[in-house]
């Protein structure tokens, strides 16, 4: 009998990779982080990637950005990068953001 390979399964890339700035609990931060979790806990369930930013602690990784205002969301994929300011709030906005290419 031959030997039995097993291949293992690689996990599938999440659809959406994203980097959320904010600026510490700040009320509108805080608000962004809520409504971006939502958003993508809505409309891309666990097929995406949400990174939080503080520009206090990581002023550095924001100004590799060009991120000088916050709250700022960036889709990093897919391509092309896009930006939404703000709070997040209009739904309807950023899922348009998102989609963009």
């Amino acid at each position: 009998m031959g030997k039995v390979i097993k291949k293992k399964r690689k996990k599938p890339a999440p659809a959406l990779v994203l980097r959320l700035y904010v600026a510490g609990n700040a009320p509108n931060s805080v608000r962004a982080i809520t409504n971006a979790r939502a958003i993508c806990d809505e409309h891309y369930p666990a097929r995406y990637v949400l990174e939080i930013v503080d520009l206090i602690e990581h002023p550095d990784t924001a100004m590799a950005d060009g991120i000088i205002v916050t709250p700022t969301l960036l889709k990093l994929q897919p391509q092309p990068v896009r930006r939404v300011v703000g709070n997040l709030d209009d739904t309807a906005q950023v899922l348009l953001t998102l989609v963009a290419t």
